[in-house]
């Protein structure tokens, strides 16, 4: 079935793949690297400047993709990313050690990859159905831990001592990425000229500010995108107060391996092995779910996913039993992957056709609050005792499951949309 799919979304996971790859030798260990030259503080306030311009930037490239074409603004991104790497290499170098231009051309590579995804992710749609969308989504999900359990290991191992070797990989990888948008992409969206013109000659910052005041104002999108936030918000729990939480309260114990031979188990150590085991667990499995889930109700195969995921995180988020959060993992994984490609098939059919990429960007800028979710629950557990901890887990999961569900009601069966009247689609 892959091999008949649209050029482009073969394409698309093909660079999704190799973009995630060497981006996850790098970047988890960016913050590292920062620390140990400019301190804590000056690390974190310029990765907090990073995160921001990439907001922008989604933002801006949602709107300038609906309003020019998708394979335009990738095409620019690529290219500027391309430039940002190069010149990333170099400040790495052996003829050049300059930390201020590695995170200005990091800056450069955030903003591009902000203005690259939401007129990829609009792209994916353009070109695929309804009725394939849940197994693409698979595919891409697949192919992105695919490529992080691949690289992340890899950037462990190499980027204290290799890191030029790392960054020129990666430029090798912007390369290709850059070749293929240009020459073997094809443009999926073609808006007229009346959806280029601007809103009463007001200007492009005025027009962007009512493309995106017209998105706010679909409910059910927004009800559906917080619904998202909410569910995903579990898992940054996991990398953040649930690592803490473990850390601090589980025992370690020796386990013996062979000969003799003893492994001392700690609560970091734990952590990993349950980051690894939802990793592997979804690089054996994505495929293979994709084709089971198919034969079910789409609707309710994801309501049991997120109870699934929902029940697996709150028990990891008060459990030390080895065993139990193991299993636990096992459960909210399986779940990870019954919900994930059908939740993303539906917001491919929620958003408006005429501003895909703005929808999209928004979306992507609420996910980015899960992020804070996982900052907040590292407060949160400093104060509140575990069980409470993985009751807020259950009420915030269980609450994602009721917004969804309400917006599956307003879904005319068979339709995108629903039912009744909705917000005019913004003109970009």
């Amino acid at each position: 079935m892959f091999m008949q799919l649209d050029r482009n979304i073969k394409i698309r996971i093909l660079t999704t793949f190799l973009t995630r790859c060497v981006e996850a030798m790098i970047l988890p260990f960016m913050a590292i690297y920062f620390t140990q030259r400019l301190g804590a503080g000056i690390a974190g306030l310029l990765l907090l400047i990073n995160l921001l311009l990439q907001i922008t930037a989604s933002l801006y490239g949602g709107y300038m993709a609906d309003r020019y074409g998708r394979k335009k603004v990738m095409a620019y991104a690529q290219i500027i990313r391309f430039i940002s790497v190069l010149v990333m290499t170099l400040a790495n170098s052996p003829f050049l050690d300059s930390t201020w231009l590695t995170f200005s051309m990091m800056l450069l590579l955030s903003l591009c990859n902000g203005m690259f995804n939401p007129a990829a992710e609009a792209m994916l749609i353009d070109v695929s159905t309804k009725e394939n969308r849940a197994f693409i989504y698979s595919i891409n999900f697949w192919a992105i831990n695919l490529s992080i359990s691949i690289g992340a290991p890899i950037g462990g191992f190499l980027f204290a001592t290799h890191r030029t070797e790392l960054f020129m990989i990666m430029g090798l990888a912007s390369l290709a990425t850059l070749i293929l948008t240009l020459f073997f992409i094809r443009e999926t969206h073609f808006p007229d000229a009346e959806s280029r013109r601007q809103y009463n000659g007001k200007g492009p910052i005025r027009n962007m500010a009512l493309n995106y005041k017209l998105v706010a104002q679909d409910k059910l999108f927004i009800i559906y995108s917080v619904s998202g936030m909410l569910i995903r918000s579990l898992e940054i729990h996991l990398y953040n107060y649930i690592s803490v939480r473990l850390q601090k309260e589980f025992e370690p114990q020796q386990l013996p391996m062979l000969d003799n031979f003893t492994f001392e188990l700690t609560g970091i150590r734990l952590v990993s092995l349950l980051q690894v085991e939802n990793t592997l667990i979804i690089v054996c499995l994505a495929i293979w779910a994709a084709s089971f889930v198919r034969r079910f109700r789409p609707a309710r195969i994801m309501y049991i996913g997120v109870i699934l995921y929902t029940l697996g995180f709150t028990i990891v988020g008060f459990s030390n039993s080895v065993w139990l959060l193991l299993v636990s993992m096992l459960g909210a994984t399986i779940g990870e992957l019954m919900f994930t490609p059908i939740r993303q098939a539906y917001l491919a059919g929620i958003v408006k056709d005429q501003a895909r990429s703005s929808y999209l960007a928004v979306n992507g800028l609420l996910g980015q609050f899960a992020g804070a979710f996982g900052a907040i629950g590292i407060s949160l557990g400093a104060v509140l005792h575990s069980s409470y901890m993985a009751m807020i887990i259950f009420v915030m999961g269980m609450t994602g499951l009721l917004l969804t569900h309400y917006v599956f009601q307003r879904l005319a069966p068979g339709e995108s949309r629903p039912q009744g009247s909705a917000p005019t689609a913004a003109k970009v």
